[in-house]
């Protein structure tokens, strides 16, 4: 059993599905397990664990009866969540995000306040959640 099952609502879900399918396998070691670019679902594992899954955002408010209800909060807005992957290199994980769709919001940098020899990117999918690429 998954102790911790990550879930992305998306509306782009084609995009989203090409992009993690492009960077989870390189930067986390996880294999698609199932779904496709036409969705609505899709999920990643890592020795039979989910490392995240995507569900069409339309089709969870269906489910929910929630389809009159905005997506998301207007803009500009702080973010209410974002996914960190720990990989071993914040540039060259950060690179390969923005070569498959991704979208920039804070460079590589080192924040030796916020850790030990940590370093993190942080930068946006194609839907526009908030990813954290970080080293320590």
């Amino acid at each position: 059993m998954d102790a911790l099952y990550p879930r992305l609502l998306v509306t782009r879900f084609a995009e989203c599905f090409g992009f993690y399918r492009a960077v989870l396998p390189p930067l986390t070691g996880a294999a698609l397990v199932k779904g496709t670019p036409e969705g609505p679902y899709a999920n990643w594992d890592v020795d039979g664990q989910a490392v995240l899954v995507l569900f069409d955002r339309a089709a969870m408010a269906a489910a929910l009866g929630t389809a009159g209800l905005p997506e998301r909060p207007a803009a500009p807005a702080q973010d209410a969540a974002m996914l960190v992957l720990r990989v071993a290199s914040v540039d060259d994980a950060f690179a390969l995000c923005l070569r498959h769709g991704a979208t920039p919001v804070a460079g590589p940098t080192d924040r030796p306040q916020w850790g030990p020899n940590l370093r993190n990117a942080h930068l946006r999918d194609p839907d526009g959640h908030l990813i954290e690429l970080q080293s320590y």
